[in-house]
């Protein structure tokens, strides 16, 4: 009951790994490759964080 509204940083990673996708699609289609390449690196950065929180949560189910 208590962690009823309690955060999920891993559903926000997700959102934000989508914003950054799409934001790359639109720098790239505007003709901005070095800023497609800077917000892809950082979606490529949060995938890798949320890649973490998924196996680290499920190593913790398994025990």
């Amino acid at each position: 009951m208590f962690g009823l509204f309690k955060k999920n940083p891993l559903k926000k990673l997700k959102q934000d790994y989508g914003q950054c996708l799409q934001q790359a699609r639109d720098l790239q289609r505007n003709g901005d490759i070095k800023g497609f390449a800077d917000m892809s690196a950082k979606a490529e950065e949060i995938l890798q964080q949320i890649d973490l929180l998924e196996e680290n949560s499920n190593a913790n189910q398994s025990d």
